[in-house]
């Protein structure tokens, strides 16, 4: 999120022209990432899928999200969160991809997984069945309502703990 500050470039009392500063907030310091945080957080599960609702996204859409979202539940929890990017896991490497998320979650971990688009990769589904939850990520504009539910249909709807609606920049839509 880009915040704008003014800034007066002539005394008090003169012509004053405006200069707009933009200032970069750290997105986890962000309240709607907060908002996400405290959304996913509360839920039981110890390994959690991000899943693009269709394509449309760049592919790093979910890594993105997943890094955002893990830095702030570091932030909150004061302890660390890990990230696993499933993008791009061929099917070759499918098992020993979900045996490294569950020693990850057996041993206390809590790991957020990138996931990419159900109709883009075959172990998609497989991954987030196999995981505790999954959250949809939409991208405003970019992915339709019938690609979303393709993805909640090839998933199972009872896997998704929610949805977050994205703009093109990566920033939470209201």
């Amino acid at each position: 999120m880009v915040k704008t500050q003014a800034i007066e470039s002539s005394p008090p009392g003169e012509n004053r022209e405006t200069a707009l500063v933009k200032s970069r907030l750290e997105p986890w310091r962000d309240p709607d990432w907060q908002r996400l945080w405290l959304a996913v957080e509360p839920r039981p599960w110890r390994s959690l899928g991000l899943v693009p609702a269709g394509a449309g996204a760049a592919l790093d859409f979910t890594m993105l999200v997943a890094i955002t979202l893990s830095r702030t539940g570091m932030v909150h929890l004061g302890s660390p969160i890990q990230i696993a990017d499933a993008t791009q896991i061929p099917l070759s490497q499918l098992s020993p991809f979900l045996k490294e998320v569950n020693r990850c979650t057996s041993d206390g971990d809590r790991i957020l997984i990138a996931l990419p688009p159900t109709g883009e990769s075959p172990i998609t589904a497989s991954i987030a069945q196999s995981i505790d939850a999954v959250v949809l990520c939409v991208m405003l504009e970019r992915m339709s309502n019938t690609q979303a539910k393709q993805t909640i249909k090839a998933i199972g709807a009872s896997r998704f703990i929610g949805s977050a609606i994205f703009r093109p920049d990566n920033s939470i839509a209201r």
